[in-house]
């Protein structure tokens, strides 16, 4: 390349920040991201690009280089938590009930950053750079399954993805040659028995006592019924039932969580989930029904292209700085465009105890080190560089 890219990102460094910061300032929710793509098509138009909507709200780019070659993909997902932003800074939402909570605002930033670099270089490049700008990351099923049936990934060889990480320290990034994160798995579960009084219990079929049951059976599962080698985590979140303190109620509700990374173990927790129901509503008269809803599929990094990106990541932050990370129990849609092609999902860290940048993903003053900004862009250039040489 003519100019170095390292140069190059530090010469647009203050754009990306100041990208990030428009973002937080008006983030929008799921589906809703309609004011963010309009930001995103001038941002790009301006780069001498063309931009098109994709998937409602998304928006894809198409940077061509001087020679034919491979099509590298760049994802990032644009949309916001309805949480109201408490951070105390000037970029602070300005949306009530919506906030940047979970970094996207630096993944829109991150693209657009990368974007100038290549844009700036297009002419050197052998193939093509394809930017995804995806909506409804947050909300189930996510906006990658639209992002692909409208032409996302036609002709992509090799796609890779970054999110901004709060556990990790800013200088880092972390990475896995295999199973990255998780099947977000959700699960219903509704006791019917019979209400009544609560000095006559014995009249009553009581489904929060019945509930209570099931959610201490319901945590022997990943212990007793899943191999220890397998990677499961079962939750409860919630646990309705009643109004008042004299009152059995006739309805109890129980919603929880699964996380696996093998169809086989969704499977037998789910059997055993209903195994568990089944026979502690039956001992206690009370009736149940169980909602199953099946998330993303896991993310599951491709070992070669993870290797592209790890080097990338050792050149921008040396090779300590790189982490090999075990697989986190969350989600993510990302998922879906690695069933299609070879795939990547990196950790770029953002988190800074000396400068209050502590608290994690979702929560009201979830904030940044905007160091981390740059790296993320140097690693997703460089690496994406590499993948078009693959």
């Amino acid at each position: 390349m003519n100019q170095p890219i390292h140069e190059l990102v530090q010469h647009g460094h203050n754009y990306v920040v100041a990208m990030r910061r428009h973002f937080r300032s008006f983030p929008e929710l799921s589906g809703q991201e309609y004011e963010t793509q309009k930001k995103i098509i001038s941002e790009l138009t301006a780069m001498g690009l063309e931009p098109r909507s994709i998937a409602g709200t998304g928006v894809l780019a198409e940077i061509t280089g001087g020679k034919a070659g491979r099509t590298v993909a760049i994802r990032a997902d644009i949309d916001a938590l309805p949480i109201q932003d408490e951070i105390e800074q000037p970029y602070c939402s300005q949306n009530a009930g919506c906030c940047h909570a979970c970094g996207h605002d630096g993944h829109i930033a991150m693209l657009l950053g990368s974007a100038k670099v290549f844009s700036s270089i297009k002419d050197e490049l052998t193939g093509n750079i394809r930017l995804l700008f995806q909506p409804s990351e947050e909300s189930f099923p996510g906006g990658a399954i639209a992002m692909i049936d409208e032409g996302a990934l036609a002709k992509v060889d090799a796609i890779i993805g970054a999110h901004l990480w709060q556990p990790l320290a800013v200088g880092t990034m972390g990475i896995t040659y295999g199973p990255m994160m998780a099947s977000p798995d959700q699960f219903t579960i509704t006791i019917k028995g019979r209400g009544g009084h609560g000095s006559m219990p014995h009249q009553t079929i009581d489904p929060l006592y019945v509930g209570a049951q099931i959610v201490l059976a319901l945590k022997t599962i990943t212990g007793n019924q899943v191999n220890a080698k397998e990677l499961a985590v079962l939750s409860i979140g919630m646990f309705k039932a009643g109004d008042a303190f004299n009152i059995i109620p006739d309805t109890a509700i129980l919603r929880g969580t699964v996380r696996t990374f093998a169809q086989n173990i969704r499977e037998i927790i789910f059997a055993n989930i209903d195994r568990i129901c089944n026979g502690i509503c039956a001992a206690a008269g009370a009736a149940y029904t169980l909602e199953s809803l099946y998330g993303f599929p896991p993310v599951i990094n491709n070992p070669q292209v993870a290797q592209v990106v790890a080097t990338a990541g050792e050149k921008v932050l040396g090779k300590t700085a790189v982490i090999e990370l075990s697989p986190a129990m969350v989600g993510e849609d990302f998922a879906y465009y690695q069933q299609q092609v070879p795939g990547c999902f990196m950790f770029i860290g953002v988190g800074n105890e000396a400068k209050g940048v502590v608290y994690p993903h979702h929560h009201p003053k979830f904030d940044m080190d905007e160091r981390a900004l740059s790296h993320g862009v140097e690693v997703m250039v460089n690496s994406a560089l590499h993948l078009l040489k693959a």
